[in-house]
C-alpha cells in the first residue's frame, strides 16, 4: 500500500518541477554511503570517484515506482556514453540497501551504482528531498567536476529530460577539457 501511495503522490507532482538549489559553480558536498553496484554491496566514497572523472549524481524518489523504474533503465541504457565521457554515474534514494540489491540487478542492469540514504543526510545536503512529501528524495540530477564542483543541476519530478539534460552538459564540459 505504501508503494501505491508514493505512486500516485509522485505522480501528482509531475506538474510542479523542483529547482535543484545546488548552482554551477558551488562545491559539491563530499559523502560517503553504504551503496550497491550489480547486488555487490560496498562503501561510495565522491571524493573517490571524483579522482576518476566525472560524477553523475542523481536524487530519486523511490525503487520500482514506474518514474524511477524509467529513469533507472534510461541511466542504464546510457551507461556506456556517460563511461566514454569519463564520467561515473550513481544513483541516492531513501530506500535501504536491500531494496537497491534488486533494483540494481532489476532496472538499472547492473550498469552503475546506487547509495542507500534512509535518512536523507546525502540528499539534505544537496537539497534534493521532496517537500511535498517528506521521506523522500527529489527528482533531482547533478553532474560533478573532478575538482567538486556543480558543473550543472536539473530538478524535475518528470524523469524524461534527466539523462539527456546531464549527458548535455558533460559533453560540453568534455569538449573544453581534451587530454
Amino acid at each position: 500500500m505504501k508503494r501505491v501511495l508514493a505512486t500516485a503522490l509522485l505522480a501528482g507532482l509531475l506538474a510542479n518541477p523542483a529547482f535543484a538549489a545546488l548552482k554551477p559553480g558551488d562545491a559539491a558536498p563530499a559523502f560517503t554511503a553504504p551503496a550497491t553496484l550489480a547486488g555487490k554491496e560496498f562503501t561510495f566514497s565522491l571524493a573517490d570517484k571524483l579522482k576518476d572523472g566525472p560524477v553523475v549524481l542523481y536524487f530519486y524518489p523511490a525503487a520500482f515506482t514506474s518514474g524511477c523504474s524509467v529513469e533507472a533503465h534510461d541511466f542504464a541504457e546510457s551507461t556506456d556514453r556517460f563511461k566514454a565521457l569519463g564520467a561515473a554515474v550513481i544513483g541516492v534514494s531513501a530506500d535501504k540497501l536491500d531494496v537497491l540489491d534488486k533494483f540494481s540487478t532489476a532496472d538499472c542492469q547492473s550498469k552503475f551504482a546506487l547509495a542507500a540514504d534512509p535518512e536523507l543526510k546525502v540528499a539534505k545536503s544537496y537539497d534534493a528531498v521532496l517537500t511535498q512529501m517528506l521521506g523522500y528524495a527529489d527528482r533531482t540530477s547533478y553532474v560533478i567536476t573532478p575538482d567538486g564542483k556543480i558543473l550543472y543541476s536539473y530538478s524535475a519530478m518528470d524523469p524524461d529530460k534527466h539523462v539527456e539534460n546531464t549527458m548535455a552538459a558533460l559533453e560540453k564540459w568534455r569538449a573544453g577539457h581534451k587530454g
